[in-house]
């Protein structure tokens, strides 16, 4: 099928290019009118604005290039396979569910609320988020270089690995599966909870109660600032560089650090020989 163009269009009414496939679209505004690309396949779009909902719902192979999603086209992208978007901004929320091959660069997500559900195959490259709920059970993620101020991000997430990022995030990472996380930042409470085989290389963690009931906890070169009460029911194997401020009932594993200013065991609840404690310096032992 021969490749049509569209330009400078301003497109109104609900399903403005309904199953459209081999387009290309430029400068064009897509305003009130619901699903105006519903079904379509085959679509790239430059310098585009999307004013309305679900502009993207069971499309495949779409690429998107200095657009603009306003709020009101929130939920736009569901049940879409292969979609690429670059320098974009995304104002709308809850964008992006049950879609599989989402590859996002340069992208601002400034109201990112339950944004990321459910989607598989999933590469993030420089994206800015703000928003609660982030990447609610995706899998395979890959992530570079990624900013996100937002509560509850990534629970349930699986086979994910993230570098260089910087997360002000409570509840992050909960009842995660094979998650890596390297060279990053993150504060928040109550990080990581319920995780299985979670691993953060060269992070710092800001966290009250973090990284607990966790099934195979790795840390290697990790700081932990003003993190108390870490590591409870945790299996744990972790190098952290400078002092722990407090440590309660870890499972079992190897704990390494200069010092842990107060290490909390209660003998009826875990057993303090499956948990090896190594302290370059003095310790404050509470049982």
């Amino acid at each position: 099928m021969k490749t049509r163009e569209i330009k400078q269009e301003y497109l109104t009414g609900e399903r403005a290019l309904f199953q459209g496939a081999d387009l290309k679209i430029y400068d064009s505004i897509f305003a009130d009118g619901e699903s105006p690309l519903k079904e379509s396949h085959d679509i790239e779009l430059e310098n585009c604005m999307f004013k309305w909902k679900y502009p993207f719902w069971y499309a495949k192979n779409i690429t998107a290039r200095n657009c603009t999603w306003f709020e009101m086209a929130r939920a736009g992208v569901w049940y879409t396979d292969h979609i690429t978007v670059e320098d974009a901004v995304i104002e709308a929320p809850k964008n992006f569910r049950r879609c599989r091959g989402v590859n996002l660069k340069n992208v601002n997500l400034p109201n990112a609320a339950e944004t990321l559900w459910s989607c598989e195959d999933v590469e993030l490259d420089h994206v800015t988020a703000k928003g609660d709920y982030f990447a609610m059970n995706s899998w395979n993620m890959v992530l570079r270089d990624f900013r996100l101020v937002g509560n509850y991000s990534f629970d349930g997430v699986k086979n994910m690995e993230i570098r260089n990022a910087r997360m002000l995030s409570k509840d992050a990472f909960w009842n995660t599966e094979n998650v890596t996380v390297y060279d990053s930042f993150i504060s928040g409470e109550y990080l990581g909870w319920n995780a299985k085989n979670l691993t953060l290389i060269n992070c710092t963690i800001e966290s009250l109660q973090g990284m607990c009931y966790i099934d195979n906890l790795v840390m290697k070169n990790c700081k932990l600032l003003n993190t108390t009460l870490a590591f409870e029911y945790s299996t744990v194997d972790a190098e952290i560089t400078g002092k722990i401020d407090s440590v309660m009932n870890p499972s079992g594993g190897v704990i390494r650090a200069d010092r842990i200013d107060e290490l909390i065991i209660e003998k009826d609840k875990v057993d303090p020989e499956k948990t090896r404690i190594i302290c370059r310096r003095e310790l404050k032992e509470v049982v």
